[in-house]
């Protein structure tokens, strides 16, 4: 079973600790799934990757585009049909422990100066770690990123 691990975004934008997160993972030959849980943010994160440098493209797509199960790295509001070694949840989405099962990493990226996500975030932690998945809690507070707490899991 993977871990979680938890990024309490503070002085990062979502797009740019994608941006940061995504080469480390398919430089360790990972395939990432990117869930969110709205199809305009993630067109919008869609361009927003296209955009980068060239000499930092992150190849991607969505999963309503042709052939998403051959994708590196996909975005998606669903289940991935890349059949992931990292899944990536930003913006609130879905995360369940059966589903950690199945990957070496699961990301969860939240917004630390929304409450609601903030909330959202606590919720999922516990539920995860209830489950038994073992999860870290990274913050950025402090201007680099600092492992803050720990679960071993079941």
């Amino acid at each position: 079973m993977g871990e979680v691990y938890f990024y309490h975004l503070t002085r990062s934008s979502v797009d740019s600790a994608l941006q940061a997160l995504l080469p480390r993972a398919l430089a360790a030959g990972w395939r990432v799934a990117v869930r969110g849980s709205d199809a305009d943010r993630l067109d919008w994160l869609d361009q927003k990757l296209w955009l980068g440098p060239e000499e930092s493209f992150l190849p991607h797509g969505q999963d309503k585009n042709p052939h998403p199960e051959l994708q590196p790295v996909l975005l998606t509001l669903g289940q991935p049909a890349n059949q992931p070694d990292c899944l990536m949840s930003i913006d609130g989405a879905a995360l369940e422990p059966s589903e950690i099962e199945g990957v070496k990493r699961a990301c969860v990226l939240f917004d630390g100066h929304d409450e609601p996500a903030l909330v959202h975030a606590r919720g999922q932690w516990k539920a995860l770690t209830a489950a038994g998945c073992a999860a870290v809690y990274w913050s950025e507070e402090s201007g680099r990123w600092e492992k803050k707490a720990e679960s071993a899991g079941a």
